[in-house]
């Protein structure tokens, strides 16, 4: 079966890259969050260009999901090229202690200026940016100390601006997940769809479970194998249909005449990617 073409543009994703426009004037930095799982995937392309004005610290989200190998690599990746890149996770903590470091030091030259004309008190201003489901309401709220952003494990939750103070010495514009018009390849939109960038609604599950199955069977098949109780051996040579066709007979999702449930394999597929019940899986590694 082909690839799916996936793509999702709501109208208030155009909007929300109106609002970037339109504030970026207003900040002295980006905080650009990147799902650590797929980070090349989850950078919208458009952030660049409407943010170029101004610093940016990526920060790797979802982190305890990730293979925590590879965002060491990704991290390595990101300082070559010269930026300022960590991984946070809301879940465990990590590194979330040290973002109001990370944004200070980046603008130590611009705070210097600040205090050098006498502008002890002024806050810096951050705007966290990033496509949708990749963890910024959880962050918002963490870094507020109280719940100011709406949580929830779909996209499109949060919908307009909002400025919200932080516990680590700045203020922060937290803008609505956005994704772009057009996907430049079919891994990227796949890739989204798996994490949950975009609305499951939209989505050919079983088509998804299918793709996600073979990805991490080739990326981490020790990890799939023990999960779903399957000898590597058996299931090496096997297609993207049989793999979760196999899937779905050792989970028992049997229908009548004994034909296996495969939009049942997948959402279940999808769900422990998601709660890194297969392990914690990172779908991309930074190119050699």
């Amino acid at each position: 079966m082909p690839s799916q073409q996936i793509q999702w543009f709501p109208g208030h994703m155009a909007k929300t890259r109106r609002l970037i426009s339109e504030n970026i004037k207003n900040v002295d930095i980006v905080i650009e969050l990147l799902d650590a799982r797929i980070p090349k995937s989850s950078k919208n392309p458009e952030i660049k260009k409407l943010c170029e004005s101004r610093p940016t610290l990526t920060l790797l989200t979802k982190a305890s999901l990730a293979d925590p190998a590879v965002t060491k690599l990704w991290e390595k990746a990101y300082r070559e090229e010269g930026r300022y890149a960590m991984a946070v996770d809301c879940i465990t903590g990590e590194n979330y202690n040290r973002i109001g470091d990370a944004v200070r030091e980046i603008l130590s030259d611009k705070i210097k200026k600040f205090e050098e004309k006498g502008m002890t008190g002024r806050k810096v201003k951050a705007m966290i940016v990033g496509i949708p489901n990749v963890g910024k309401s959880s962050l918002v709220n963490k870094l507020s100390g109280q719940k100011k952003a709406k949580v929830e494990n779909r996209p499109g939750v949060t919908l307009d601006k909002q400025w919200v103070t932080t516990t680590q010495g700045f203020d922060l514009l937290d803008m609505p997940g956005v994704l772009w018009p057009k996907f430049e390849d079919v891994q990227t939109g796949e890739n989204l769809a798996a994490t949950g960038a975009i609305k499951d609604q939209i989505l050919d599950t079983e088509e998804l479970g299918m793709i996600l199955a073979k990805r991490i069977f080739d990326l981490y098949p020790d990890e799939f194998c023990a999960r779903y109780k399957l000898e590597k051996d058996d299931v090496c040579d096997l297609d993207s249909y049989d793999l979760l066709c196999a899937v779905g007979k050792k989970r028992g999702f049997l229908m009548s005449g004994g034909n296996i449930n495969t939009e049942r394999a997948a959402l279940m597929m999808l769900e422990e990617f998601r709660s890194a019940k297969i392990g914690r899986i990172s779908l991309e590694r930074p190119e050699a």
